[in-house]
């Protein structure tokens, strides 16, 4: 099956390791740092979401008019915004990139974060909103007449929209969460289900979990998983590489405690992510956990460590679970995202074709 990379840019430089340079919106590192993406081979960039960023929106408006063909994967959160105005927003977004757009939608794993925008929905009633959202988001790019809704969180009479996504039948929905409210928000909705990296015993589990769900509802679905490669030339090179990484990070955990309040992230997949830390620092051999522990499960923190050959065959063994779609990001993003570009990536594709192609033979000689 075609594998898609996606890498991720922020509207300034700032990484675990790194403290933050310039100012809150730095239109030359965005056009750079989305250049950059395009140039290395990247299939698509997400641009994520916080209580407390710049607008992602208006961010991906910004970085598609300085590039031409790299796509883009938005990062919304439901609930501050109407499904109708949303669905508006979106479509038109989706015309002014060319139909370069999807969306990620976010409900929310930390009530802290979610109250700074006014939101005080309890963690449940949060991706029951999302379910409704998304219901009436997609009637919205998809029905020619005006329709009623009243549900629970929302209520509108006579919706409709002049524009109407470019890509057909809507713009792609992406959704993660790992609670059991959330997978079947997923199995009701999702077109992709995103995974943070766990080990392959946990995203076996989860995959399977999520395909019955969607299986429920007569839906396919696909799946992404997110990692944070560390290569170098050789092995014992890239271990001292994630060293360096994890020295770095602590020096910046006052910080980051500072900004985003202190103790682990609430989600359940902060908890998956420290589940896999329990087990120790290496987990399947190439999973490095130490920065999902020292940060307290926060986003997509665990690693991949070895040279550029040995951190695709790890990604490889993934891919064998059903997952298609790989999302990378370094620990110095932009100078990372160049070097995954020189090797990473076409190492990846060149053996996912590899193993695609002995398929075909396995399946035709059967």
């Amino acid at each position: 099956m075609p594998i898609q990379i996606i890498g991720m840019i922020q509207p300034h430089e700032v990484s675990e390791t790194l403290a933050r340079r310039g100012p809150a919106v730095d239109p030359a590192y965005v056009r750079a740092f989305a250049q950059a993406h395009e140039h290395a081979g990247f299939d698509r960039i997400l641009v994520p979401a916080s209580s407390t960023s710049p607008d992602t929106l208006l961010t991906v408006a910004y970085a598609a008019a300085a590039t031409q063909r790299i796509r883009f994967l938005l990062a919304h959160r439901p609930g501050f915004v109407a499904p109708t105005l949303a669905a508006r927003q979106l479509a038109t977004l989706d015309h002014y990139t060319g139909g370069r757009l999807a969306v990620h939608y976010i409900s929310g794993g930390s009530d802290a974060d979610q109250q700074r925008d006014g939101d005080f929905l309890g963690h449940d009633e949060r991706y029951a909103r999302t379910d409704e959202y998304l219901t009436l988001l997609r009637r919205v790019w998809t029905e020619d007449k005006p329709f009623d809704h009243e549900g629970t969180y929302y209520r509108v009479k006579g919706a409709a929209s002049e524009v109407k996504p470019l890509q057909q039948p809507y713009v792609p929905i992406y959704f993660g969460g790992a609670s059991e409210p959330a997978l079947r928000v997923a199995g009701r909705h999702a077109d992709v289900y995103a995974l943070w990296g766990e080990s392959l015993a946990q995203a076996g589990d989860l995959v399977r979990r999520v395909r019955a769900e969607a299986a429920a509802h007569g839906r396919g679905i696909g799946f992404s998983i997110s990692f944070r490669p560390i290569v170098a030339p050789t092995e014992d090179e890239a271990w001292a590489k994630a060293a360096r990484i994890l020295e770095a990070t602590r020096a910046q955990q006052v910080q980051i405690a500072h900004a985003r309040g202190a103790g682990p992230q609430q989600s359940e997949g902060a908890r998956r992510l420290l589940a896999d830390a329990a087990r120790g620092d290496r987990v399947d051999e190439r999973l490095w956990t130490a920065i999902a522990r020292e940060t307290g499960g926060r986003s997509n923190s665990t690693a991949l460590v070895g040279t550029p050959e040995q951190v695709a065959d790890a990604l490889l063994k993934y891919y064998d679970l059903g997952i298609e779609t790989f999302l990378v990001r370094g620990f110095d993003p932009l100078v990372d995202a160049v070097e995954y570009g020189r090797e990473l990536l076409p190492l990846v594709r060149a053996k996912v074709a590899e193993r695609d192609a002995q398929r075909a033979l396995e399946r035709k000689a059967a």
